[in-house]
């Protein structure tokens, strides 16, 4: 339960700020070279492999009897 949360909290986290980071760099953002382009797809993978956030709110859900 705990490591679902944590998942779910961290992954979400990590996409709020890589997008705030791409929005900063701005058409920089979007090319592979800079390592926000590559931070932001590292991001945004996360919420899919390992589990993803909404088989997360799923397990978390259910420890909470929703």
């Amino acid at each position: 339960m705990r490591a679902a949360k944590a998942k779910y909290w961290c992954s979400e986290l990590q996409v709020r700020v890589a997008d705030r980071c791409l929005q900063l760099h701005g058409g920089y953002g979007y090319m592979r070279e800079y390592a926000v382009c590559r931070g932001f797809a590292d991001a945004r993978i996360q919420t899919i492999y390992g589990g993803t956030t909404e088989i997360m709110k799923e397990i978390i859900g259910r420890d909470l009897g929703l």
